[in-house]
């Protein structure tokens, strides 16, 4: 049970670097004024996504789900910061599609925010990190 706990973790923080990261390359992507920028940071985007990113949100919850399931998931289901955290997880699994979104928005010369406007975008999945982390280890009632 060590092992798969280990496993979710270390592909949690796998998944939150992406998070982290693609965020702050869509700033630095959309201050871009030359080609060659241009085209670096969709390489960058696009490899981050479906290299890192994406077997880490896979793993994270493939390994989430076996230790639910290892420790009998009806013990959690009915706790409240279960339920919160899972709702938590479920927003994050909407913020990653949406970075999809956005990556392809790049892709294809649609993108419509300001560098400034992702600098804010950048800040979300902190607020997640911290509320899931804090729920998983203090397991309030």
């Amino acid at each position: 049970m060590l092992l798969l706990k280990s496993l979710h973790l270390i592909f949690m923080v796998t998944w939150f670097a992406g998070l982290f990261y693609l965020p702050r390359l869509f700033v630095y992507h959309a201050m871009s004024a030359d080609q060659t920028s241009i085209d670096r940071f969709k390489i960058m985007e696009r490899k981050l996504y479906f290299s890192i990113m994406a077997p880490g949100a896979v793993l994270t919850l493939v390994f989430g789900v076996c230790l639910a399931v290892i420790n009998g998931w009806s013990a959690y289901a009915g706790q409240a910061w279960f339920q919160i955290k899972l709702l938590l997880v479920l927003a994050l699994i909407i913020y990653h599609v949406y970075c999809g979104k956005l990556l392809n928005d790049f892709k294809f010369g649609r993108n419509k925010h300001s560098h400034v406007w992702y600098r804010w975008f950048n800040e979300i999945p902190v607020i997640f990190l911290i509320a899931i982390v804090l729920l998983a280890v203090y397991r309030p009632a």
